[in-house]
């Protein structure tokens, strides 16, 4: 059930090094977001994406890409274990894996998932934040949330242990919805309002959306990457 797909990604106005991944091997999708300084969040971010296109997909299913994230955390913990360039670094992960009636996704960190069906956008996934773990306790508010100074904080990431815990959930397909998997550098520059408008305005056309996307992030400042 997979149609039309576009991809881009951006290292933004003040980074020399991209540290967002992704990959477009279908049935398999899947955006990481790197860290760990210098060039070890690139690093990281493209050791998970090759792990997955090197062991996958070979089956469907959530247990699929819940073995998949863990051979590239695996990869990447092996690396930062054992190169002192790269000690400390880690990444983001959300895969989605396409089925005949359905989308399976594994997520870890906070790049998302968004379902747009309907002319309304639904964020799939959970930041596996330090921001997020205040909003579920009503610690903070949204709108503190969106300006508070450690919202980049991530609670969750591949390479930093030996094993991860992934969270694997599947959603049923429609005919007409989009899936869109972004990491923070979009959603921190670009409303999921405007977003969602851009999406609505060129439904026909993968390649300008997905222009239009780029242009907005790096012209909301651009700070991180975008993908």
């Amino acid at each position: 059930m997979i149609g039309r797909v576009a991809a881009v990604t951006d290292p933004g106005r003040t980074r020399r090094h991209n540290e967002d991944s992704y990959v477009i091997e279908p049935p398999l999708f899947a955006i990481a977001d790197g860290m760990g300084g210098a060039v070890a969040g690139e690093v990281a971010s493209r050791l998970a994406t090759a792990a997955l296109k090197e062991s996958g997909p070979a089956a469907g299913g959530e247990r699929r890409i819940a073995d998949l994230i863990q051979e590239a955390n695996r990869r990447v913990y092996d690396r930062s274990s054992t190169d002192p360039n790269t000690s400390g670094m880690g990444t983001t992960i959300t895969v989605a894996l396409v089925g005949d009636d359905y989308v399976a996704f594994g997520h870890v960190g906070d790049s998302r998932a968004y379902l747009i069906r309907d002319a309304s956008m639904e964020q799939l996934t959970e930041d596996h934040s330090l921001v997020n773990e205040l909003l579920k306790t009503g610690k903070l508010s949204r709108e503190e949330a969106e300006t508070h100074p450690q919202r980049s904080v991530i609670t969750r990431a591949l390479g930093t242990d030996p094993d991860v815990d992934v969270d694997t959930f599947s959603v049923p397909a429609e005919n007409g919805d989009l899936f869109l998997l972004c990491s923070d550098g979009l959603t921190d520059m670009v409303s999921e309002d405007s977003i969602l408008g851009v999406v609505e305005r060129n439904r026909d056309d993968i390649e300008r959306r997905r222009g239009q996307h780029h242009r907005g992030c790096v012209r909301d400042h651009g700070r991180s990457a975008c993908s």
